[in-house]
């Protein structure tokens, strides 16, 4: 039976995680290989070094490469930053063929015709995402392949992107060695390993707090309806750690992860932690409510910033289902209560299926959280990105893959544990 190779890469502002799957028959896919590196070489999930960034990735292809014991060429690689802009548009046409049936070729066209939208010289179309089709004026049509009609409408989400910021994020993973198949949009990544198809149907919205950026995208009937990001993100609260207790940036982060609390009413005031000095020559005892007070601020920043987004588009009254937070930051302790309190959503977070395994197996402590654990939700554009590779490989191959193939790649996790303690 052919086996196919399909390789997730998330270039993160904080981390750059690679993800290899193997793929055979339909429903057999199965997660070989797994890679972290720290990301130094990314401000607000924009390349600003070159060099620094294609170290960053071939660190972690080779981590995957060792863990799933063959190379790999070419990657699905994650995009987000500041840069990223989207919009919604509209195209029509007439059906050709003497017997008016929808073709693959009429979709196309209605598709490059809702692509004549206003871009610049400077910017890229990264995606047209259908919304829905209209047939004759039949609307709520997912897929017109064979319909009968004389007239195609289509509502399109454009995504696109500053052409430098995409240019100089290939040109690193094409120094790393890998060919690009595609650059996809992180939170639309996201959203294929973390939200339900009930969710998109009801309607839902999807925050991911990654390192630089915190990234949004709205279901509405299945559909996206919104996509933006917003430049905050779980850095600015490390940050404001290092300033605010005095602290290396590094030491900051883990502080952050062990510790962090976002509802500072909540922390006992004799709690303590331990802290490095600026110095970084001696330790000191400080008040883990101290630490909370810096945090909630941040937090609350970024919160009320969703839901200014939100509601400059309309969005909260689409999304009845709630709100669904991932992305490092997502796990400190109270951020759903404290992002529902604000967005006035109901909240819960976001964690693929596929990484509830980890524990006890990454020996870098920015990683780890209480309990010696690893959060399942720094994982979820890199699962995102082989879930989206997966399907886009299938459909140019005409096949289909099952909505319930997460379940087939957890006996991957069992082996997680000896595989990290090898290779990292």
């Amino acid at each position: 039976m052919k086996r196919r190779i399909v390789t997730g890469l998330d270039i993160g502002t904080t981390k750059i995680c690679a993800l290899i799957a193997e793929v055979s028959g339909e429903d057999n896919i199965e997660i070989v290989g797994i890679g972290l590196a720290p990301s130094n070489g990314l401000r607000k999930g924009i390349v600003v070094d070159i060099d620094k960034t294609t170290h960053a990735i071939k660190s972690a292809i080779q981590k995957a490469e060792r863990m799933a014991g063959q190379k790999v060429d070419s990657a699905y690689v994650g995009i987000a930053g500041s840069h990223i802009k989207s919009i919604n548009s509209h195209g029509v046409v007439a059906v050709t063929g003497e017997e008016k049936e929808i073709k693959e070729s009429d979709i196309n066209r209605v598709l490059d015709a809702a692509k004549i939208i206003p871009v610049s010289s400077e910017e890229d179309i990264l995606h047209v995402l259908p919304r829905e089709f209209i047939v004759d004026g039949s609307p709520g049509i997912q897929d017109p392949l064979g319909m009968s009609g004389i007239r195609l409408e289509v509502e399109t989400h454009i995504i696109k992107g500053v052409s430098t910021s995409i240019q100089n994020l290939v040109k690193s993973v094409l120094r790393a060695g890998l060919s690009v198949e595609e650059v996809v949009l992180e939170p639309l990544a996201s959203s294929q390993a973390v939200l339900s198809e009930d969710e998109k149907e009801l309607g839902v919205v999807l925050v991911d707090i990654g390192g630089g950026t915190t990234d949004l995208i709205v279901f509405h009937e299945g559909s996206i309806a919104h996509t933006s990001v917003l430049p905050v993100g779980g850095n600015h609260v490390s940050n404001d750690i290092a300033v605010g207790l005095r602290t290396p940036v590094s030491e900051a982060e883990k502080i952050k992860i062990m510790h962090g609390s976002v509802i500072s009413e909540r922390v006992d005031e004799n709690d303590k932690i331990e802290v490095l000095s600026a110095s970084g020559k001696e330790r000191k005892m400080l008040s883990r409510k101290m630490l909370s007070q810096v945090i909630e601020p941040r937090m609350g920043e970024i919160f009320s910033l969703v839901k200014k987004e939100l509601d400059q588009v309309g969005s909260r009254d689409l999304t009845p289902a709630g709100m669904v937070l991932t992305g490092g930051a997502s796990l400190l302790e109270d951020s759903e209560e404290l992002a529902s309190n604000i967005t006035e959503l109901p909240v819960r977070i976001g964690e693929p299926d596929y990484v509830s395994g980890l524990s006890n197996v990454i020996d870098n402590p920015v990683y780890i959280k209480k309990g010696d654990t690893v959060p399942r939700a720094i994982f979820s554009t890199a699962v995102g990105l082989v879930e989206y590779g997966i399907d886009n490989s299938d459909a140019k191959n005409n096949s289909a893959r099952s909505k319930n193939s997460k379940e087939v790649v957890s006996n991957f996790f069992s082996k997680l544990k000896s595989w990290f303690s090898e290779f990292f």
